[in-house]
Formats: C-alpha cells, structure tokens, sequence
C-alpha cells in the first residue's frame, strides 16, 4: 500500500513539473501579442508596434503597465514617454542590452553617488543641443580599474624614470 503511494506521489510531482505554474499562466495570459492590445494600447504604445511580439512576457507586462499609467501623466510627462519609446525603439539588441547594463550598475549606486549622476545629467540637460550631440559622440574614455580615479602607473622611460 505504500508503494501505491508513493508511485502516486512520484506520478503527481512529475505531472506538476510539466504542467504550467499559475504564475508562468498568468505572464502568458496578460502577455497578449500587438494584434490583441486595446486600440488605447496600441496608440499609446505604437513605438514599440515592430518589436512587440519579439518581446518576452516580462518586457511586455512592463510597457503595458506604462501604457495603463500613461492617461494619468501630465502631458509634458506623457510626450517624454512617448519620446523615450521612440529613442528605444531605434537602438539595437546590443545598445538595449548596454543601456540594461547601465542601469542596474547605477541602480545600485549608494545614495550620494546617485545624486551626483543626478546632478551630472540635469547640468548635461541644460547644454545646447550641439553641444550634446558632440558630446554624446565623443569616445567613451577607458574605464578605472579600482584605481580610486588615478591614472594607471606609467611605464618606466629609456633612462628607466
């Protein structure tokens, strides 16, 4: 009789392995493709209309929560969205994947440090347009390697100094 279940349990805990999660059910439900979005989806979220149905359910849960916000936002709020969406839309799978990168390492910045990227980026805001565009264009500089900002050491000269 104990054998029976345990072959019982062993049969339930396989079928369970192979049967969606309720969590893993609910992203596919709320996940619809582009065709399925409300027409009020679809307007707010037509930027990202070609790269939609490539996009996984957590991306796409994301942007929809964005798109249910967005009636509430001011609209100088509403057109910022709308011009990040269009930015995003242009960049490349690698230039995501870096902004990604960028963000979470200055996500987990400490608080002063967050609030002088803050600073940095707001004087950035008020630069002329050209200016940021060279600016924007200039070569990254190499990063620190833990050096507290110094310079790497350099290379002794020909007399060895």
């Amino acid at each position: 009789m104990a054998q029976d279940g345990l072959r019982t349990l062993t049969l339930a805990l396989a079928l369970a392995a192979l049967l969606p999660t309720a969590a893993t059910a609910q992203i596919a439900l709320s996940s619809p493709s582009w065709k399925d979005l409300s027409p009020q989806e679809r307007q707010i979220l037509a930027p990202l209309a070609s790269d939609w149905d490539k996009l996984d359910a957590q991306r796409r849960q994301k942007w929809r929560g964005i798109a249910q916000r967005y009636p509430s936002l001011q609209p100088d709020a509403q057109e910022r969205v709308q011009s990040q969406m269009r930015t995003w839309s242009q960049l490349t799978p690698e230039q995501r994947q870096a902004a990604r990168e960028r963000y979470r390492s200055l996500n987990q910045l400490p608080p002063d440090k967050k609030e002088q990227v803050r600073e940095k980026w707001q004087q950035y805001q008020t630069l002329p347009p050209e200016r940021r565009h060279e600016l924007a264009n200039r070569p990254a500089p190499p990063p620190t390697r833990g050096g507290g900002g110094r310079p790497p050491p350099r290379a002794p000269g020909p007399n060895g100094q």
